[in-house]
């Protein structure tokens, strides 16, 4: 047993080894970035808006895939508000709506010239609400950040945007009425704030846009991998015990044969009277309920701590010990041979009232219950005595 133990905590180790790195392997590719400009299909339009007088000197492009706005609040307007979206467009230049429901997760990295608060949002139509063309009547969910000259790299939770409440006002729209669709999105944003500041030359830079999404077929695979490996090991591993059980069990057994009732006592090594009085005892009533150490010492004749100290330098079993093994290596042989016949049948014939307690000794002996024993012995025969 103590070689199948070694082998398998070798291949459990191995195959630990080798779920982490699969495991590994397969969830860092479950989360896969898609940086939107270079998306499949993909085409936009540049756009600017901005409050009436909200702005001098607006102007906005995109460069090596940087969105770039550069711009002036006036003063004049406490309301005032510039903003540049990219308008998704399709192969032929008409308006398109993208479908984002497979992502969860937008992240980018914006500079803001001088620090600022800026607004990210999208505008995604609504069927029952939305007009072509019309985007003031699209969902605008968006989140503010906070950037600075020297970077942040943002990441947002498309699922959990923010719906402005003017918007919802504007529509007249119940204030609960906050969801919106990621399945038709028309456009991409970048806006100021109100904590944007006023009359200051400033400028933000929205870059390394990249959209994220889970591949949920690595963790299926890693799922199903998992599975069928510890499964197999497992397989493997009950079988090789059974069979190593099973060996282990003849050797006891082999082992145990001078032991056994139904064999000859061979006593010629034991020549003192006592020593072949308490074997022969032994040998020939160890299947009585009754016997005890007081019969013994009553039919041999020899006091009760001999009998032990024979016991113990003769065979290394105390008189309990020593009757025990000679009961169960019989219980052995009859699990093996005699199938038709009962646990609490054998245990009794051997010298056990208590099918419980007989149940206990041979599980302490032979590391299995009697019942299992009997399986195993069905599926391995008995190896004849040489």
């Amino acid at each position: 047993m103590h070689a199948l133990y070694s082998k398998a905590l070798l291949r459990l180790v191995l195959l630990l080894g080798i779920s982490i790195l699969i495991g590994y392997l397969c969830v860092s590719r479950s989360y896969h970035r898609a940086p939107l400009f270079e998306q499949e299909n993909f085409s936009w339009e540049l756009r600017t808006h901005s409050t009436n007088d909200g702005a001098t000197n607006l102007s906005a492009k995109v460069d090596a895939a940087r969105l770039i706005m550069e711009f002036v609040l006036s003063g004049s307007n406490p309301h005032s508000y510039v903003s540049s979206a990219l308008f998704f467009r399709d192969s032929k230049g008409k308006p398109a709506l993208f479908d984002w429901s497979g992502f969860d997760k937008i992240s980018f990295e914006a500079r803001c010239f001088p620090a600022g608060t800026i607004r990210i949002g999208l505008n995604t139509f609504d069927d029952k609400l939305s007009k072509p063309n019309d985007l003031m009547t699209y969902r605008a969910p968006s989140a503010y950040i906070n950037c600075n000259p020297d970077g942040t790299r943002a990441e947002l939770d498309l699922a959990h945007l923010a719906i402005p409440e003017w918007w919802v006002g504007m529509n007249k729209l119940n204030p609960a009425d906050l969801g919106y669709s990621l399945a038709k999105v028309a456009q991409f944003e970048v806006g100021t704030s109100n904590a944007s500041r006023v009359s200051t030359p400033s400028r933000i830079e929205i870059a390394r846009i990249e959209m994220h999404e889970r591949k949920y077929g690595y963790l299926y695979f890693l799922a199903a991998f998992l599975l069928l490996a510890w499964a197999g090991f497992g397989f493997w591993f009950v079988k090789q015990y059974a069979l190593a059980l099973a060996k282990d069990l003849q050797a006891r057994m082999q082992k145990d044969l001078p032991l056994v009732a139904y064999q000859q006592l061979t006593l010629e090594p034991h020549r003192e009277r006592e020593k072949s009085a308490i074997l022969k005892l032994l040998a020939t009533r160890y299947a009585d309920s009754e016997l005890d150490l007081e019969t013994v010492v009553s039919e041999t004749g020899v006091n009760r701590n001999k009998v032990n100290d024979i016991l113990k330098a003769e065979m290394g079993y105390t008189f309990i010990g020593y009757l025990n093994k000679l009961r169960l290596t019989e219980a052995s042989r009859l699990l093996a041979e005699k199938t038709s016949a009962s646990i609490a049948e054998i245990a009794y014939s051997v010298g056990y009232k208590n099918s419980s307690y007989f149940n206990k000794l041979f599980k302490e002996e032979y590391e299995c219950t009697p019942k299992a024993f009997r399986e195993i012995c069905k599926k391995e025969p008995r190896k004849p005595a040489a």
